[in-house]
């Protein structure tokens, strides 16, 4: 157990060092907090997305859900990637350029004209709401690993996962935010690599972990999935809809808006995917191996939230203690790494949006951090249900309610304030509602709320063409 927490303190340490070390490359004042002085280089933001994209949601959420449903879930990976792609080919370079164009520190501010402050605080409300939930899961996915390992109480690891956060973010704001995802995208990665070669080296290679998967329950090893009511065609297109998603998170998009120039999003963009498909399909593979090696956790009854104790609980059965701390770090800083970014995102939304610049009661982002932080934690202590759903949950109703709207404005449309609001409250409404009607249910949501708004705009402006051209 000494070993354990050895290596697990290591890492954290590293990180909180290398957030400190960052404080010392600040330019000060509030846009080189919130946006690192729009300076980053490609690398860099990239390695500092992916890690922010690839949350607790992967070590935790992705890894039980792929555990539970076995391996047609690969087919949520490839669409996910797709739609992540698209949103790197199209919309991040714009985003760059209408962010550089409108001086936002923000993406609420990228929403709207100058004079739209309704719409303007009504995305910096979402954001608020919404991204801080996200926060909060996040929070409590780094609880689990500790109360699977060391038997801790559920509300310790969401303590010093949030303690932690607010430290490098109050000191150094958004750039010790990108500079510690850059180090936790390599200690996410070892983790990972560790788990999948101790594992398949137990199991065997793709051969053996397929018989070993049929030999427990044939539908593990079923391509498609049987359950779809809406039919397979559908089931992905909603997680091609969830990749392409990132396109209304906030905490994803201020690092493109905080690279350097336009060009150097194209840049980033090989960097990304370089990394994010090799990490996604170890994801998948590692989780498979749970299910052959752990097959007591998805056993009659078994609670979502023992399934995704899978990576932890197959860590601590292959590895020597040492390593076992590694793999808890990879999964700490994955929570991490998405954390810091969707409490800053919060707190921007909070000083640039929400609050009138005016207002003597207006907030510094640093307060904002402080405050953000504390009611993420409050939320990961109270919150009930698992971190696959409140992730998919907060995703769809961002993307719902930001992209369709981002996408429009990046697109050279200048939708009247009435529009914008009708648009955002359409995605909202259907994210919430889909799951509700007969037959709908394993179809992500966030396919239908991002077109419901399109729809509207379309139909509104008389299906009239905007222009895509970056200037």
């Amino acid at each position: 157990m000494s070993g354990i927490l050895a290596g697990f303190l290591a890492s954290l340490l590293l990180f909180v060092a290398i957030g400190a070390w960052s404080t010392t490359r600040a330019g000060g004042g509030d846009d080189d907090y919130l946006l690192a002085g729009r300076s980053v280089p490609a690398w860099l933001a990239a390695l500092s997305s992916v890690a922010t994209n690839n949350s607790g949601f992967m070590f935790v959420g992705m890894i039980g859900f792929t555990y539970r449903g076995g391996v047609h879930t690969v087919w949520m990976a490839v669409a996910w990637v797709l739609g992540d792609l698209a949103a790197w080919l199209w919309v991040h370079p714009r985003v760059r350029a209408l962010s550089g164009a409108t001086d936002a520190l923000s993406v609420p501010t990228l929403l709207a004209e100058r004079d739209h402050t309704l719409v303007v605080r009504t995305a910096a409300l979402l954001t608020v709401l919404f991204l801080g939930g996200y926060a909060a899961a996040q929070l409590q996915a780094g609880s689990l690993a500790l109360e699977q390992l060391f038997g801790w109480p559920a509300w310790a690891g969401a303590v010093i996962g949030a303690v932690i956060v607010l430290v490098y973010c109050v000191a150094g704001g958004l750039r010790a935010s990108i500079w510690t995802d850059a180090a936790q995208a390599g200690v996410m990665m070892l983790a990972m690599l560790l788990l999948l070669g101790v594992a398949a080296a137990r199991v065997g290679g793709p051969l053996a972990l397929h018989d070993a998967l049929a030999a427990q329950d044939p539908a593990l090893v079923d391509w498609f999935p049987s359950s779809s009511s809406a039919g397979f065609p559908l089931w992905v297109l909603g997680f091609l809809a969830g990749g392409f998603g990132a396109i209304g998170q906030p905490h994803i998009l201020v690092r493109t808006m905080s690279v350097s120039s336009v060009a150097e999003v194209a840049r980033a963009r090989p960097i990304y995917f370089a990394w994010f498909v090799p990490f996604y399909v170890m994801g998948v593979l590692v989780a498979l191996y749970a299910r052959v090696l752990l097959p007591e956790l998805g056993g009659a009854g078994a609670a979502v939230r023992a399934t995704e104790g899978a990576l932890p609980a197959l860590a601590s059965l292959l590895l020597p203690g040492v390593l076992v701390g590694v793999v808890l770090a990879g999964l700490f800083a994955a929570t991490m790494s998405t954390a810091d970014s969707q409490i800053l995102s919060c707190s921007a939304a909070l000083t640039e949006d929400l609050v009138p610049r005016d207002a003597p009661w207006r907030p510094s982002p640093k307060l904002a951090t402080l405050a953000v932080t504390a009611v993420a934690l409050a939320v990961a202590l109270t919150a009930e249900g698992g971190v696959f759903a409140l992730v998919l949950r907060a995703w769809g109703i961002l993307g719902a309610a930001l992209g369709p709207l981002l996408l429009v404005r990046v697109a050279g449309g200048r939708p009247p304030q009435s529009l914008a609001l009708a648009m955002m409250a359409a995605g909202v409404g259907v994210v919430l509602t889909w799951p509700l009607l007969p037959g709908t249910g394993d179809v992500y949501a966030l396919l239908p709320g991002m077109v419901a708004p399109l729809l509207l705009y379309a139909v509104a402006r008389g299906g009239s063409p905007v222009a895509t051209r970056i200037e």
